[in-house]
């Protein structure tokens, strides 16, 4: 019999893999990685989602293929070794490094006031934060992120762009205080700062909003 995994699957996994990405978005593989929060085995798998275990068997060697599900154990049943597996994560996310060449790429056309450009910049942040995962994991080491994520009612566009020139002039303060170009063993990071209007209904479709604040001083590029 194989041992157990000796780690607990992670909750999120990025997925960085054109692959890797479609087999993920298979609607059947979709409902197994779902199951396979738990362990099970195909029999198990074949019983809770109403599917032939001959079906179910080759869309797990296909997410094996890819890392997206591993070997838990195996075990003997009759005249059959029973295979245990489970998903290599609870949730994924697919990086735009999966779309290769045309992944949004922020440098191209920075527009502090533009939902695209925030986009990009959000896609940038899920490239580079989940290839930092993937390498602190192989490392077993731990990194060093921070986030705050909150959500504020403005009372009219106007004090929501007072609210961005303000912002915007502290996050240039603390920049310029901590930056330290050239202090022996630094380490750059990156700081991203996004507003957006929230979501209050899926099907509310929201009226065109003026800018979100004109003359909102931009935050320095390091050199």
């Amino acid at each position: 019999m194989t041992p157990l995994a000796p780690d607990p699957a992670p909750e999120l996994a990025v997925i960085d893999d054109r692959a890797a990405a479609e087999v993920s978005l298979d609607p059947v593989r979709g409902r197994l990685l779902a199951a396979l929060v738990e362990p099970a085995s195909a029999s198990a798998l074949s019983g809770k989602l109403g599917m032939a275990r001959q079906k179910i068997n080759y869309h797990l060697r296909e997410l094996e293929r890819h890392g997206l599900v591993e070997l838990v154990e195996e075990r003997r049943r009759g005249n059959m070794t029973e295979r245990v597996m489970r998903a290599a994560a609870a949730s994924y996310v697919i990086s735009p490094a999966a779309l290769g060449s045309v992944a949004p790429d922020p440098d191209r056309s920075p527009d502090q006031r533009s939902a695209l450009w925030l986009l990009a910049l959000a896609a940038r942040l899920i490239k580079e934060v989940g290839e930092l995962v993937a390498r602190a994991r192989r490392a077993r080491r731990p990194l060093a992120t921070f986030g705050i994520d909150t959500e504020i009612r403005f009372a009219s566009a106007a004090e929501r762009a007072e609210f961005v020139v303000s912002l915007s002039a502290a996050v240039e303060r603390l920049a310029s205080k901590y930056h330290a170009a050239s202090a022996p063993g630094g380490r750059k990071h990156r700081l991203v700062v996004a507003l957006h209007p929230s979501i209050t209904r899926p099907e509310h479709v929201p009226s065109p909003t003026p800018e979100l604040g004109q003359g909102a001083n931009p935050i320095p590029k390091e050199s």
